[in-house]
């Protein structure tokens, strides 16, 4: 079970209601003209939207698993206390020990993130290092591509 706020809740569900009522109509009406042009055994077009259309049942089946699967969190019920631990959906100052630079972060699910909005994923190596923390701890993020080693300092909980 994964959880998303509500908002991102109702943007999935904009976005699943895209892919079934516009995007799956458009592929059809372009399947419908293709078929018009005759043998459908050399007719291009009519196989590559065909396929379009395949993907796209699958992503759309996709999205309804992801969808039935997801617990919707009321943010306005996580509770800001003093000296409490990181959760989803809260928001962080963190201290790079490394080079002296503050970075605020909010983590959220999966499908909220969004790294030029400073919202990361609660999959994230910097998520994983900070939940369940609290401020004044330090933590330790080894970075994949590298091996570097960046350390970071909670200052503040949101």
């Amino acid at each position: 079970m994964e959880y998303i706020s509500k908002n991102g809740f109702k943007k999935l569900k904009k976005k699943l209601f895209f892919l079934e009522k516009i995007e799956k109509k458009n592929i059809i009406k372009q399947l419908s003209e293709s078929l018009e042009k005759g043998d459908l055994s050399e007719n291009y077009e009519y196989i590559s939207i065909k396929e379009a259309y395949e993907l796209l049942e699958i992503k759309i089946n996709n999205f309804k698993k992801k969808l039935y699967n997801l617990k919707i969190i009321n943010t306005k019920n996580i509770k800001k206390k003093k000296n409490k631990k990181i959760t989803i959906f809260n928001k962080v100052k963190i201290k790079n020990l490394n080079n002296n630079k503050f970075e605020k972060y909010k983590i959220v699910s999966e499908f909220e993130s969004n790294v030029n909005k400073n919202k990361i994923s609660i999959n994230s190596p910097i998520s994983l290092s900070l939940i369940g923390k609290k401020v004044g701890d330090k933590i330790k993020i080894k970075l994949p591509n590298n091996n570097n080693i960046i350390k970071y300092k909670i200052i503040k909980i949101y």
